[in-house]
């Protein structure tokens, strides 16, 4: 076990690493590309720090472990949303572009309807998949034609030294590096997760949802984080929102691709953690919608509901199946408390615009 657990560590770190790399060499050539901090957020940087969760999912999809490959997105999206979300904007309200709130935010709801549609009869089948991966790359280039911006001749000194080729080369190396990384630490973590949850008998769905969910999303934490405390707002929530629909849309449908069967769907992700994944997506637009400003008590909310639903996963993985406590603090205290907060910052921000003489 001991030996397991240094393995788990170790892949995280190699994770971690590669995924910084990426981003790195990626940000580097994206900035030679001429597209905007949005675009990078949602697109290089999402994509970037997404990669161990698609090496994890696919891997553990092509060894045979679907729990793994779909909890692992499942558990993902929840820890972006409210774990990071929740997190960078308590640090610092984040501001949310009027982008965000028009296309990628309903985008992100969207996929999430889609993958709940297609898993009702309990799997998801390859031409699913293919699908999916398709709407992966439409979301892509529609980001990237939509937020590609001219360079004038007054370009900074950064995006004139990488139009050279040593520019180039050293994103390039950046990007193969952290891609070599992660296939490691992919390979290590799936590997170890599995050891690890037979050996305690955790079910590898406990584990997806937890462990492996958590350690894949660290270039997520990481990134968000720093683009925060740097100010880079527009990169660090495009990172969640982007990597959110990457998951479903890329991860997922790949995935279920290289399966020849596609992806099983377990009763218990149909029956709690994707309706849990759709109310966490659907209860963003109202908190973004309220001053274009994710502020710092939301963000504490976001914290509060992701400590809730671990709980529960934790009270699930224990043999308590039931909800007990937690449902009913949740059915009577927590929802019906944000629904009337919601209404009430919903009404404010109205009558604040109206005041203003703005349109609502």
């Amino acid at each position: 076990m001991w030996m397991q657990g240094l393995i788990l560590a170790l892949s995280l770190a190699l994770l971690a690493a590669g995924a910084d790399a990426l981003v790195r060499g990626a940000s580097r050539l994206a900035v030679r590309l001429g597209i905007s901090s949005l675009v990078i957020g949602l697109t290089v940087v999402a994509y970037g720090t997404s990669a161990p969760e698609m090496l994890v999912s696919v891997l553990a999809a092509i060894r045979g472990n679907p729990d793994i490959a779909v909890a692992n997105v499942v558990g993902s999206n929840l820890f972006n949303t409210l774990l990071i979300l929740g997190l960078c904007a308590t640090i610092s309200p984040l501001v949310v572009t009027p982008q965000l709130l028009r296309r990628d935010v309903p985008i992100m709801i969207a996929a999430t309807v889609l993958l709940i549609c297609i898993s009702l009869d309990g799997r998801i089948s390859r031409l699913e998949g293919l699908l999916l991966a398709c709407g992966a790359g439409a979301y892509s280039l529609l980001c990237i034609r939509a937020g590609r911006r001219r360079e004038g001749p007054g370009k900074d000194a950064e995006s004139g030294r990488l139009r050279r080729g040593a520019g180039w080369l050293l994103g390039s190396g950046l990007v193969a590096a952290g891609l070599a990384l992660m296939v490691l630490g992919a390979r290590w973590l799936v590997g170890s997760a599995v050891e690890i949850a037979r050996a305690v008998g955790v079910s590898d769905l406990i584990i997806g949802l937890t462990v492996v969910a958590a350690g894949t999303s660290l270039p997520e934490v990481a990134t968000s984080v720093v683009a925060t405390i740097r100010g880079q707002r527009d990169i660090a929530i495009g990172n969640v929102i982007g990597s959110n629909i990457s998951n479903i849309l890329a991860i997922l449908g790949l995935s279920a691709a290289v399966v020849p069967g596609g992806l099983r769907i377990g009763p218990q992700l149909l029956q709690f953690d994707l309706p849990v994944l759709l109310g966490v997506s659907l209860i963003c637009l109202p908190f973004m919608i309220t001053g274009r400003l994710f502020a710092r008590w939301e963000g504490a909310l976001f914290l509060g509901y992701y400590l809730l639903y671990s709980a529960y996963v934790v009270r699930y993985a224990t043999g308590h199946a039931r909800l007990g406590l937690i449902a009913d603090l949740t059915a009577s205290v927590v929802l019906p408390l944000t629904m009337l907060t919601l209404l009430i910052e919903v009404v404010r921000a109205v009558a604040a615009r109206r005041k203003a003489g703005r349109p609502v």
